[in-house]
């Protein structure tokens, strides 16, 4: 699992509240030349983008609050460029020394510079990527180098700036080479599989010939959800919010070819979609696709009981492409009752009211959770990318009086903790990788092999396409998400 998913467990606790901890005090004025910050109820709700910054840099006597150091680090990339956060960073603390030295009080510099330093600590482990560019780089250096000056004596801050530093550059050298794979990686044969255009020879194998054991095809789907999802950042996720907003002209962290881990990820929901729909096509008789497709319904129920809702969606709706819905005399001979359960709680209606609250159950199943299987919690990722990006289209960045709208981040930033936080468990099923080859590499039908099939006479109704592609360049969010049509009757 990424250093990132530990650091952030522990910078945010248990909430993210906003609230001020015992023992972290408050900052000496609470004020800057640019505007104040407001506070409700002890909670940081709004200020100027100054004033927030200035909120992040410890004095002799204060230390934010963790919850506040990823929440400002998270969300400030919408109105500011790392890089440059991190200069205005190095002014004030700068500022903060002068005065220090000018009153000739040694102690009370050395804690200053101990504080910095564990800001810059936190910095590099929760968002290790903002300091690849050059710049951030170059600042970081430039803060350390002044820090070290005030521990010439012992040399305790500048062992802490060393044993940082090299944290850092471990993370981004890993990451870089993780990158360079995926660049390797990128290839749609890779990606998706062999395309098929025709019906591939009935002697080839198919999924029934490699596992035929829902629970168990449940399980290797959960690992390959698990290994995926744990490549997602929560500056990846940010990028949602930050693509762009009209008043703020510079975009998020990178171009976009940093966004292959969330491309990546939508693109396996889409083709395991496929390979579903490929599954039941390819099968000639209707004694062997009724039972295909009711294998398919019992590892979708499987892959509920788990907690790995992004796979039960994705198997449902390859169910309901219109190659298999439009299979009317199949779906007369299966036995739909679990299926009917399965669409109730994907029911698109109160805006899936049905599977909030078992995704709700689930998550205190976890929170309350004694092994490893009962941690397990994977959101459809559609829907959370859909709520992220409404959450923030709602509600503006910035009030009336011009302060950034904090209540709007605390919340965005929350929900993307609790999503971090289900990434960080360690699967605790047998990897196969015999099944697991199959399921990424099995050949499926391309959208032009599909146009080849007869196709039901009206699409199916209850569908919902969710596409962001407009204010997230490069990135489509598409999902057809509902009930299957009912051809039983007819």
């Amino acid at each position: 699992m990424p250093q990132t998913s530990v650091v952030f467990s522990s910078i945010l606790g248990p909430s993210c509240s906003g609230q001020v901890l015992p023992g972290m005090g408050e900052r000496g004025s609470g004020a800057s030349s640019s505007g104040d910050l407001v506070f409700q109820e002890g909670r940081l709700i709004s200020g100027s983008l100054e004033a927030l910054m200035e909120h992040l840099v410890p004095t002799v006597d204060y230390y934010p609050d963790r919850t506040y150091i990823f929440t400002f680090l998270l969300s400030s990339r919408v109105f500011i460029p790392p890089h440059d956060l991190l200069a205005r960073v190095g002014q004030i603390c700068l500022e903060q020394r002068q005065q220090l030295e000018t009153g000739s009080e040694k102690a009370k510099l050395k804690s200053f510079s101990a504080k910095i330093v564990q800001l810059l600590k936190e910095w590099t482990e929760a968002f290790p990527y903002d300091f690849q560019d050059e710049k951030a780089m170059g600042e970081l250096k430039a803060i350390t180098h002044r820090v070290t000056q005030c521990d010439e004596e012992n040399g305790t801050v500048k062992k802490a700036i060393a044993q940082m530093t090299q944290s850092l550059l471990l993370s981004l050298a890993a990451r870089s080479q993780l990158q360079e794979l995926r660049d390797k990686l990128r290839s749609p044969a890779m990606d998706k599989g062999s395309v098929l255009k025709t019906k591939p020879p009935a002697t080839q194998k198919d999924i029934l010939g490699v596992c035929c054991d829902p629970l168990v095809l449940a399980q290797q789907l959960t690992h390959i959800e698990l290994e995926r999802v744990s490549s997602i950042h929560p500056e990846d996720l940010m990028q949602i919010v930050s693509h762009m907003d009209s008043r703020d002209k510079h975009r998020c962290r990178g171009d976009l070819t940093k966004t292959y881990s969330l491309e990546a990820y939508d693109n396996w929901f889409n083709c395991l979609s496929m390979l579903v729909a490929t599954e039941v096509c390819r099968v000639v008789k209707k004694k062997h696709r009724t039972r295909m497709l009711e294998f398919f319904i019992d590892v979708a129920r499987e892959c509920f009981n788990i907690g790995n809702f992004n796979s039960m969606m994705a198997i449902i709706s390859g169910m309901n492409l219109s190659p298999v819905a439009r299979l009317k005399k199949t779906w007369s001979k299966v036995k739909t009752a679990k299926f009917d359960v399965l669409e109730h709680h994907m029911d698109p209606s109160s805006n899936f009211c049905n599977y909030r609250t078992a995704l709700q159950g689930a998550t205190q199943r976890s929170q309350m959770a004694n092994s490893s299987r009962e941690k397990i919690v994977i959101p459809v990722f559609n829907l959370f990318v859909k709520d992220i990006y409404f959450l923030h289209k709602i509600h503006t960045n910035h009030l009336p009086n011009g302060h950034v709208n904090f209540k709007k981040f605390w919340e965005i930033s929350r929900q993307i903790h609790e999503f971090m936080t289900w990434t960080q468990v360690e699967c605790p099923f047998e990897k196969d990788k015999k099944i697991q080859n199959y399921l990424l590499t099995a050949p499926i039908y391309s959208e032009e092999g599909e146009d080849r099939l007869p196709r039901a006479a009206h699409p199916p109704p209850y569908t919902v396409h969710v596409t962001l592609t407009p204010h997230v360049q490069g990135l489509s969010w598409g999902v057809a998400l509902g009930g299957r049509p009912d051809y039983r009757g007819s």
